[in-house]
């Protein structure tokens, strides 16, 4: 493969990623195009931010994540942090606060 047919790839694999959409990709052949997964990190401010922005309290919000409130009080604490898909939740929930109306 050309270098510029390998780094066009690579532009269009990196944006479906960005994008957040699926890829048949294994996670060692993205790396081989140079494609970076971003990794999502929530710490405590944050994460009340986030709340705040939906304009929930700890109960809801918990209940809108299907998490335990206890899980939301030590999120927003710093005692522990969220994991798995409540974390894409949570991203999603920062960029377009707006989509809790849906989730409720």
């Amino acid at each position: 493969m050309s270098d510029k047919m390998k780094e066009a790839l690579s532009d269009v694999l990196q944006g479906t990623v960005d994008a957040g959409l699926k890829t048949a990709f294994t996670e060692r052949e993205l790396k081989e195009y140079g494609i970076v997964i971003k990794k999502i990190d929530f710490g405590p401010a944050k994460i009340k931010k986030v709340r705040n922005e939906t304009r929930l309290s700890q109960a809801v919000f918990a209940k809108v994540l299907n998490v335990s409130i206890s899980s939301v009080r030590q999120w927003e604490q710093g005692t522990r942090k969220p994991t798995g898909s409540t974390k894409v939740l949570l991203n999603l929930l920062s960029k377009k606060p707006d989509l809790v109306d849906q989730l409720i």
